[in-house]
């Protein structure tokens, strides 16, 4: 009686597995949410307000949405090339979603789930629902998880503060048509604030989510003085890391109807810390400015060194140079917030709030840090403790603020409001202010060794334009010809401080992604185990080895492996046995790669059971193992009921790898 073991039916002996493709698209998901009201099936589900958040990290996207039904959700994403004909694969992803019922004003209920383990220059698709109804098919890419890369940063959005939501919706669409358009590979949108005019009015919520950029780019969503007065903030943006507790909303109590907590990720060499600033004071029951600095020194003391910068976010502009460069909370914050800001080594702060443009000289400790710094200067170089105060203005033109002038008779420092001696119809604090009526947006080019930060006009004079078209405003400064859409208002090179030293970089590319592959030792030849021997009638028994697999795995990504295998009926014309008859106990014969042997199984002679006729484990290794290569073996143990007729017996050993 012969048992023979032969390669797959292509007759090839050797098996290359390339990593992950025998792996789900994503591998990762959540824990079941269930809800308590199903749906009924004359109500078909509703589902609007997708918006594609910022997650963690660059691994990570938040999905936000709204539902009619409280029911079980989940966002499903698979990687675009894998769809077919718009159809999701089956072994696409889902991520489980979290969420609860809105407040009264909003309706229906409020739905979140976090996208991760996306891998880096991946196009994806994705949808949100549920099998009995899901929403379009929206896509986003993802790009180098290292290195140089662009965010765009928007000032108040705050739809319907012109009166008109139709013409702010349009200029706050163009802008964010325009911006990409320009920069399409822009990999966060980092928002100033203000979202809308007024907090819980979702008609003004629905306008600001109509562009489907916000499906396509992630939002860093910032609380601005006209979102914090409700819930809908919180239920349409929700957010990583965030901490929700009392001190961190302005009259803290998280659970009334107001909006609040500080959140922080890191994307890329960036960390990202994001504040509540309109909790500035303890006199409603929060924690004030004093909350917010604990919670960023926390921060940066916890992950600061993960990163090369550090840009803090939040929406009342400290350094402005408009209508609410004098208020008495801003005077406090500018107490507050520098000398703290400057001892963490933030490099940048981006603001809103004043509906007009500014960026500050560098400031160190509520002084300018350097008072020989021009205006308008191309360079500064960020000495210890330096940092950069940039306002955004209005990226929709719902509204704009005139900028104002300087208090003659105040302080050059601190809280004061004196004027730049080196130019004095600015505020002392900035190096340049400006206001034309127009559209505009910021650009941060994050790279190894500087921050580039522009102002570029994102529309004229023209329409879209509310504020102007309404006569919210009687003059625009703008001449299409000399500053059309696109055109630089003002662009800094922001050259970091090293200390003392010389900093050192170098920058390590991706290695090779090596090979996971296995091969048989040497020529495949017949496993023959001789001729059985009769144990009493009982059974045939025969003994012997598999001819030794090579497994060899050279990935950078160290991910597991396994090698399993399958026997299928022996046969000798048309004689047969089953395969469940053969048992085997698995070796490591070389170790290498992580390999580890599997457990034995019995032939079915033994147990009863199924033996080799399904898959077993001959080897494996887990996540992280070392680079290598393992040799693997197998005794095998072959048991035959006594009742099998006399013949020359073959089958077929299937060997399998799997690799994520």
């Amino acid at each position: 009686m012969r048992f023979s073991k032969t390669p797959h039916a292509s007759g090839l002996a050797r098996r290359r597995v390339a990593a992950g493709a025998t792996a789900a698209v994503l591998g990762l998901g959540a824990g079941v949410v269930g809800f308590a009201t199903a749906a009924s099936a004359a109500e078909p589900t509703t589902l609007t307000g997708i918006i594609l958040g910022v997650g963690a990290n660059e691994s990570q996207r938040i999905v936000t949405w709204y539902s009619t039904a409280d029911t079980a959700q989940e966002v499903e994403v698979a990687p675009t090339a894998a769809l077919v004909n718009g159809e999701f694969p089956a072994n696409a992803a889902t991520f489980d979603a979290s969420g609860a019922a809105n407040i009264a004003t909003s309706g229906g209920f409020n739905r979140h789930a976090t996208i991760s383990s996306l891998r880096e220059h991946t196009s994806y698709s994705y949808r949100v629902g549920a099998q009995d109804g899901w929403s379009p098919t929206y896509s986003f890419k993802t790009q180098d998880f290292e290195g140089d890369y662009d965010f765009l940063f928007y000032g108040d959005p705050q739809i319907g503060s012109s009166g008109n939501v139709a013409k702010d919706q349009a200029g706050w669409q163009d802008t964010l048509d325009v911006s990409l358009a320009a920069n399409p590979d822009a990999e966060l949108l980092v928002s100033g604030g203000d979202q809308v005019e007024s907090a819980n009015t979702e008609s003004q919520w629905n306008a600001f989510l109509a562009p489907d950029k916000l499906r396509q780019y992630p939002w860093a969503a910032t609380i601005g003085n006209h979102d914090v007065g409700g819930k809908a903030y919180e239920q349409h943006l929700y957010t990583p890391n965030t901490d929700r507790s009392g001190p961190l909303y302005a009259n803290g109590n998280p659970a009334s109807n107001t909006s609040g907590g500080d959140y922080w990720y890191i994307y890329k060499d960036t960390l990202f810390v994001d504040l509540n600033s309109n909790s500035y004071s303890t006199t409603s029951g929060g924690g004030g400015d004093e909350a917010h600095i604990k919670y960023v020194t926390d921060v940066i003391n916890q992950h600061g060194a993960d990163a090369k910068w550090t840009v803090l976010v939040y929406h009342h502009a400290i350094y402005s140079p408009a209508d609410h460069a004098q208020d008495g909370d801003n005077k406090v914050r500018r107490v507050d917030f520098p000398t703290a800001f400057s001892k963490l080594g933030v490099d940048l702060v981006l603001q809103g709030h004043d509906h007009s443009y500014s960026r500050s000289y560098l400031v160190k400790n509520g002084e300018k840090a350097n008072p020989d710094e021009q205006p308008g200067a191309a360079d500064v170089f960020a000495g210890p403790g330096g940092v950069l105060y940039v306002t955004g203005n209005s990226s929709s033109g719902s509204k704009y603020y005139d900028i104002t002038e300087p208090a003659k008779d105040e302080a050059t420092s601190g809280a004061g409001n004196g004027p730049d001696p080196l130019n004095p119809d600015n505020y002392w604090y900035n190096s340049v202010q400006n206001q034309e009526h127009v559209r505009s947006y910021v650009k941060v080019q994050v790279r190894s060794d500087k921050l580039v930060v522009e102002n570029l006009r994102s529309g004229t004079c023209d329409a879209p334009n509310a504020a102007v078209e309404l006569g919210k405003v009687d003059w625009c400064h703008n001449t299409t010809a000399d500053q059309p859409v696109g055109s630089v208002v003002d662009k800094v090179t922001v050259h970091p401080y090293h200390g003392d030293g010389q900093a050192i970089q170098v920058s390590v590319p991706n290695a090779a992604p090596g090979e996971f592959g296995w091969t048989i030792d040497g020529y495949n030849g017949l496993v023959d185990l001789g001729t059985a021997v009769d144990h009493d009638a009982a059974y045939f028994g025969a003994t012997g080895q598999i001819n030794p697999i090579v497994v060899s795995d050279t990935r950078r990504s160290l991910a597991p492996w396994s090698i399993s295998a399958s026997a299928g009926d022996f046969r000798d014309a048309d004689q047969t046995f089953s395969g469940a008859y053969l048992g085997w106990t698995p070796q490591v014969l070389q170790a290498g790669a992580g390999a580890q042997a599997n457990g034995a199984v019995p032939s079915a002679y033994d147990d009863h059971g199924q033996g080799l006729s399904v898959s077993r484990g001959l080897g494996w290794a887990q996540q992280g193992h070392d680079k290598g290569t393992a040799k693997l073996g197998a005794d095998l143990d072959l048991k035959i009921p006594g009742n099998v007729q006399k013949g020359d017996y073959r089958t077929t050993l299937t060997i399998t790898a799997l690799s994520s």
